[in-house]
């Protein structure tokens, strides 16, 4: 089936958005009176769902957790949303997608109105035909619900005509539990070996490569 929408993840895959989730992380845990001698080890909250990282490295609560995301936003909705660098070749990327008629979307974990705001900082909000996050409320929290709240807003296009371009094993599952189909770039913050193994049909190196890459499986 020929693709007509391209769905991007954001961190990891057209954002470098390590040292502001990890500073916010680092004041989160402080709250809680948790030491973190490296920056660098909190990296395992970049991609999923930020209160699933609380509770799976550090044994928080449900509650807590998202307690902690609160204080994480303290910050980050602040400035840590800013601490962040495009990727290599992304505006030509997503230029040369819109040239070639594909629709472009975001799905992503983070919030809604914060990957606007990001998008729009970095001057690309413009190649975006549709932008998905998760809520506040916690709603629509996990890839799963941010791709089905997608489908839902661009109800023209079958999902059997999208592919999601992401970093983690994560973008795989959900696009997989929703019958979608990915492709992994190998520069982000996970595996391209574990998201093929998840189902993902390629990996992708350089972003410049992306738009020939998705020409070719049609």
């Amino acid at each position: 089936m020929e693709i007509k929408a391209v769905l991007f993840d954001l961190d990891g895959t057209l954002i470098d958005s390590s040292p502001g989730i990890t500073r916010s992380a680092v004041y989160a845990l402080n709250h809680y009176g948790i030491e973190v001698d490296d920056p660098e080890s909190l990296k395992c909250f970049i991609g999923p769902p930020l209160f699933s990282s609380f509770e799976k490295y550090y044994d928080f609560s449900h509650e807590k957790a998202l307690e902690a995301v609160e204080i994480f936003r303290e910050r980050y909705n602040v400035k840590g949303f800013l601490e962040c660098e495009l990727y290599p070749g992304v505006k030509e990327c997503l230029a040369e997608l819109k040239n070639k008629g594909y629709v472009i979307c975001l799905a992503s974990s983070k919030p809604e109105v914060t990957c606007k705001k990001i998008l729009e900082y970095h001057d690309i909000l413009k190649y975006f035909d549709c932008v998905t996050g998760s809520t506040f409320d916690g709603r629509i929290e996990t890839k799963e619900q941010v791709l089905n709240e997608l489908f839902k807003r661009c109800s023209d296009i079958g999902t059997d005509e999208m592919i999601l371009i992401g970093d983690t094993v994560f973008d795989a599952e959900g696009a997989g539990k929703v019958g979608i189909r990915s492709i992994a770039v190998s520069f982000g913050f996970g595996s391209a070996e574990d998201m093929l193994k998840a189902g993902s049909l390629a990996v992708c190196d350089e972003l410049s490569r992306l738009p020939d890459l998705i020409d070719g499986l049609k």
